[in-house]
């Protein structure tokens, strides 16, 4: 598949359900990015990774810093995955002054204040990924937030789990 293979693709991939993430970078490349192709790699180193297109600001800022922190984000924020993927926001760190973050001990990047889980991560590898760079980061720090729902993203849109009943 080249060429037209992509919008076919991008369908046949929206069937497959994942969780939302915030990518961010701190100091001079401070950035942040709404993203949902991010999976652990091994415990053992503990690594993660994400997936980045290759003319995305966060691209550049992730291979510039070395560095990068992930947000997982819970349901009720779905108003900030929508802020990170929108373009006509702020640059730099203005970016992160509406928004409730701690920079992380390790990096420096913003971790989001309620997200379900956070990660702070030291670029150890960029693989090639066609239009994408496929960056491994191993985990400097992680930690959770105190529970809720994880935000989805399924079908080109953004959805919840459904609540299960109480047990009888």
């Amino acid at each position: 598949m080249s060429g037209d293979g992509a919008s076919p693709l991008r369908e046949v991939m929206s069937r497959f359900a994942t969780g939302i993430t915030v990518l961010t970078t701190g100091g001079e490349r401070c950035h942040g990015m709404t993203a949902n192709s991010f999976n652990s790699v091994s415990l053992e180193p503990p690594l993660v990774l994400c997936c980045v297109v290759r003319t995305a600001v966060m691209h550049e800022a992730i291979s510039v810093s070395g560095s990068f922190g992930v947000s997982v984000l819970a349901a009720d924020q779905e108003h900030l995955a929508r802020y990170f993927a929108d373009r006509s926001r702020p640059r730099g760190a203005a970016q992160f002054d509406s928004v409730p973050c701690l920079p992380g001990r390790f990096t420096g990047a913003p971790l989001l204040t309620g997200a379900l889980a956070w990660l702070e991560c030291r670029l150890v590898a960029a693989y090639d990924g066609g239009d994408h760079s496929i960056f491994v980061g191993q985990v400097l720090g992680c930690g959770r937030g105190d529970g809720g729902e994880a935000l989805l993203f399924f079908g080109g849109g953004f959805h919840q789990l459904l609540a299960r009943p109480a047990e009888a």
